[in-house]
This record gives structure tokens, C-alpha cells and sequence, in this order.
């Protein structure tokens, strides 16, 4: 039996594999006034899952297959923020492998309704860290517990699995460099786990492109040396620096206030019709504050996570933004119309 699951499983994955990636490449041509520059985004919002984070579970699972850290009886374990635990949910569906995902009370909550109608198991991290005062510290000790607990569990652990750079080495920055012929002269991303931002880099690195790394990180995020406050937005930033971040050094660190965050997206919203999640946001100011700096000719990339219909409850709500945020729908417009005139 063990033999056939194998194989069922593999010929599973070789199929997964065919539907994610070589997501759209589009221009965005409204943002800013500039016509001497070329600014793109990387659509990671048309993977099956609908984030970027597909390639990270794909990767992640396969390599745990191939390595025998997963095997047929295996409970698979992760920590989310919300898209990886989608993404983890619909693969494991179609391996026939359990999976029981951690998550805390900032998920949205549509988010987590969709991993749990796809059958995983939802762990709700309502208390931060006594020590830390992070619930990424919290819902990081739930997985321990967890991983002692359930027969056969295994963590892909998505902070440390060196799997995640090479989903966005091969994957992710490989679609973008060979549409634009390896010519991108300025990259944003936003930062978490920063799987992202370092398969990119690793691919810059391996084929000696000249490209400005943009690393995009939530104001309260102790990534890159921030420092901790209290943030609401899912996606971005970090209250825990990763292993994958450590030796990670971006060209530039831009840090995006969560109203600004809401800004930009309502901003990409209406410019270009591309209704995305809380970090294109902050991508999308990052870019349009470096944008005046750019050299004529310049190619810009910013790479949007995920699609923004999770955050209509949040980023895209009024009443929520000024009950969390305390900017009220009039002061949001103008913010929008002032960041167009950027």
C-alpha cells in the first residue's frame, strides 16, 4: 500500500505542479505621470490558491516527498498568516494528507473559513507571547506543541525551508526576468517570511542581473532592524525575524505605515482595477515614493501576493478603517487623490 500511496502522491504533485506559476505579468500605466519608465506588476493573485503562496507549499511538499520527511502517513503542520494556510490546505486535500493549520486572531476571516472548508484542521492563537508580547511567537509554540502531540506530524516550518527560495528562484523572479529579457532595474516585495524577496535575490544573484532589491516591510515589524509596535494587517511584516531573513541584505528597506498600506491598494483599485491584499499596498507606495527617482528608461517590478476580496471586510471598508486605524472615509480620499498626484 505504502508503495502505490507513493506513487498516487508523486503523480499528484507533477500534476499541482502544472497549475501554479507563470502568473501575469502586467504594466501599470496610471499610478504616476512618468513616461519614461516602465512599472510592471506580477499578478500572484491568479495561482490556483490565490497568492503567491502557492508556489511556497507546492515547493515545500515536494521537496518533503522527495527528502522522506513526508511520507504517506504523515499529519503536515504549518503556521500562517492566512495565504500559505490556503494554499498548504489545497494541496493537502489533493495528497489525501492531513494538515492542521495555525493561525491567530488577525486571520481574516474569510481567509480562514477557506482553509477550513478545505479540510484542514484551524488552530486559533488568541493570546500573544508572554515574553515576546507577538501571537508569531505564539502560534510558532502552538506548532511545537502540536508537532509533539499528533502521530506521524511534520513542520514544513515555511521561516527556515530553503524549498520556499527556490520556489521564487525558479519560479517567481524567473517569469519576471525572461518576460522583460533580464532587463529589471528596481524590484519591490513585500517582506515576511521573506521567502520571497530572497528566491528573487538568489536568482539576481545566480545570473548576475543588475537589479535594485526593495525590501517592503510593515511600520512595527522587526524585520531588517525595525522595531515593535502593534500592527493589524495580515501579509506583511514580521514580529519574529526568520531564519530565511538572516543573511538576506535588500538593496533598500522601505517601511509602509498600515494606512498608507490601505491607501495604495484603494489607490491600485482605482487606477488599474487590480483589487489586491494589504501588502500591494505598501508595494505600491513603496514604488510610487521611489518612482520620482528612477532614471529615464528604468524598468520597475512590483510583486502583488495576493488578491484583495479577503481584505473587503478590512482594507477596503470604511466603518473598519476608521474603527481600527482612526482615519475616517473623507481623510482616506484624500489620501488617495494626494498619492495619485505622486
Amino acid at each position: 500500500m505504502s508503495r502505490s500511496r507513493r506513487g498516487l502522491v508523486g503523480a499528484e504533485l507533477d500534476e499541482a505542479e502544472l497549475l501554479v506559476g507563470n502568473t501575469p505579468l502586467v504594466p501599470l500605466r496610471r499610478l504616476q505621470g512618468r513616461t519614461d519608465i516602465q512599472l510592471w506588476a506580477k499578478l500572484e493573485s491568479f495561482n490556483p490558491g490565490g497568492s503567491a503562496k502557492d508556489r511556497t507549499a507546492l515547493a515545500m511538499l515536494r521537496q518533503g516527498w522527495i527528502d522522506g520527511t513526508i511520507g504517506p502517513e504523515s499529519i503536515v503542520v504549518e503556521s500562517s498568516s492566512g495565504n500559505l494556510g490556503v494554499a498548504l490546505a489545497r494541496w493537502c486535500s489533493r495528497l489525501r494528507l492531513p494538515f492542521h493549520c495555525v493561525v491567530d486572531r488577525h486571520a481574516n476571516r474569510a481567509t480562514v473559513a477557506l482553509i477550513a472548508a478545505l479540510g484542514a484542521v484551524v488552530h486559533t492563537v488568541e493570546r500573544p507571547d508572554p515574553v515576546t508580547g507577538d501571537l508569531l511567537a505564539a502560534r510558532m509554540a502552538r506548532v511545537r506543541e502540536l508537532i509533539t502531540i499528533l502521530p506521524g506530524a511534520v513542520w514544513l516550518n515555511q521561516y527556515a525551508n530553503p524549498a520556499a527560495l527556490r520556489a521564487h528562484a525558479d519560479g517567481t523572479m524567473r517569469e519576471i526576468a525572461e518576460a522583460l529579457d533580464h532587463r529589471v532595474d528596481h524590484l519591490f516585495v513585500a517582506v515576511s517570511t521573506t521567502g520571497t524577496l530572497g528566491g528573487c535575490g538568489t536568482y539576481v544573484r545566480e545570473h548576475a542581473m543588475r537589479t535594485r532589491l526593495v525590501a517592503v516591510d510593515a511600520l512595527g515589524s522587526v524585520l531588517f532592524g525595525g522595531e515593535r509596535s502593534k500592527r493589524l494587517l495580515t501579509g506583511f511584516g514580521a514580529g519574529t525575524v526568520p531564519p530565511l531573513a538572516e543573511d538576506l541584505q535588500p538593496d533598500a528597506v522601505v517601511r509602509i505605515a498600515e494606512v498608507d498600506s490601505v491607501v495604495g491598494c484603494r489607490l491600485l483599485a482605482r487606477r488599474e482595477a487590480i483589487v489586491a491584499g494589504a501588502s500591494s499596498g505598501a508595494v505600491i507606495q513603496a514604488l510610487l515614493r521611489a518612482a520620482p527617482s528612477f532614471a529615464p528608461g528604468d524598468t520597475a517590478v512590483v510583486v502583488l501576493h495576493d488578491g484583495g476580496v479577503p481584505y473587503l471586510d478590512s482594507v477596503y471598508n470604511d466603518a473598519w478603517v476608521e474603527d481600527h486605524l482612526g482615519v475616517d472615509a473623507a481623510e482616506l480620499q484624500r489620501r488617495t487623490a494626494a498619492a495619485s498626484e505622486r
